[in-house]
């Protein structure tokens, strides 16, 4: 994955290497945990130029402490779904951390009533107000929050697959880091692809298809495993009920969007996992590798080579993708 060390140099210099940076791009729900530190992280990047902020309450504040910051983006705060259609105008990228965080003793997926309606609410602006811009959903549980964002585009007659992500950046990202722990390497070196889903055990690490090339005996590499799957649950339980990942969610959801700013703005060669439509499985949504392009998704570059092991988790976890997409399927088929 081409993008790894580039984008970690964006992340950690504020330094990109692409001409065209006059992105807008908008954060909806930027006052929440991960908005606040999503958005300082985007203020801080040069490939964007306007950044909107929407949320439900605090945004003007928000927006008034990231304005002093002396780097290029003018920052916009806007407050309630009467303002929305004007946080959303012209924008390039679209992301969308907004709805309630897990708690401990919470799956991702005891979330769904409360952020399902946030996602389709927020997702149906999107169709009306940037039907062009890329759409990066964070607000979990992602296996069902993107086909809601499907379904809602498709409804509104504006359906791109290609411009539809569900950012499981942070599966990656702890994949990469847990491995480097164990091996004394240098994490930002590290490139884990992790395919599948964004719950428990639909999230797949491909140890095997690591760079640089690393092996584990068989007892180290499931509870290396287990640890990426479980990651989530590990810092809701260390908070003790005062939230879930905010900031490394923050980090790797800006690692995404800087990542496909500079595929936007002509760089070659850019790769991310994410949770797209996708044929390449039997489950309709799935996350693989993606070469990015100036239209989002260019090419679906697949499972690549599987150990056995990773075999059985690719089908271990059909049942339940399966039954958290067509949960979100029939949500957004109801939902008006």
């Amino acid at each position: 994955m081409l993008s790894r060390l580039s984008t970690a140099t964006a992340l950690r210099r504020g330094i990109a290497t692409s001409a065209q940076n006059n992105a807008k791009v908008a954060v909806l729900g930027a006052s929440g945990g991960i908005g606040q530190p999503l958005s300082l992280l985007l203020k801080n990047s040069p490939l964007v130029s306007k950044l909107s902020l929407y949320d439900i309450a605090h945004t003007p504040g928000v927006a008034a402490d990231l304005s002093h910051i002396e780097t290029r983006a003018s920052v916009k705060g806007f407050m309630g779904p009467e303002q929305l259609p004007e946080c959303l105008k012209g924008c390039d990228v679209v992301v969308i951390p907004a709805g309630v965080p897990r708690k401990p003793g919470m799956t991702r997926d005891d979330l769904f009533n409360t952020n399902a309606s946030i996602v389709a609410s927020l997702t149906s602006a999107c169709a009306k107000h940037c039907p062009e811009a890329m759409i990066c959903i964070i607000s979990n549980p992602v296996n069902s929050t993107i086909p809601i964002t499907s379904e809602v585009f498709k409804k509104h007659g504006v359906y791109n697959p290609n411009k539809i992500f569900g950012v499981t950046t942070l599966d990656i990202v702890r994949a990469n880091t847990f491995v480097a722990e164990l091996k004394g390497l240098d994490p930002a070196r590290v490139t884990v692809p992790v395919i599948g889903g964004h719950a428990g055990k639909t999230i797949i690490p491909l140890i095997s298809q690591c760079t640089p090339k690393v092996e584990f005996p068989q007892d180290q590499l499931e509870k290396l495993t287990a640890r990426i799957q479980e990651a989530g649950t590990e810092v809701v339980q260390a908070k003790a009920g005062a939230g879930s990942a905010t900031l490394s969610m923050a980090y790797a959801g800006a690692r995404f969007v800087f990542s496909l700013l500079d595929a936007m703005n002509g760089k070659q060669g850019v790769v991310e996992c994410a949770f797209v439509r996708s044929d390449v499985t039997e489950s309709p949504y799935f996350s693989t590798p993606l070469q990015l392009g100036k239209k989002g998704v260019e090419k679906n570059l697949g499972l690549g080579k599987l150990s056995p092991f990773e075999e059985k988790m690719v089908a271990a976890a059909m049942s339940e993708l399966k039954a958290s997409i067509k949960k979100g399927e029939e949500f957004a088929k109801n939902f008006k």
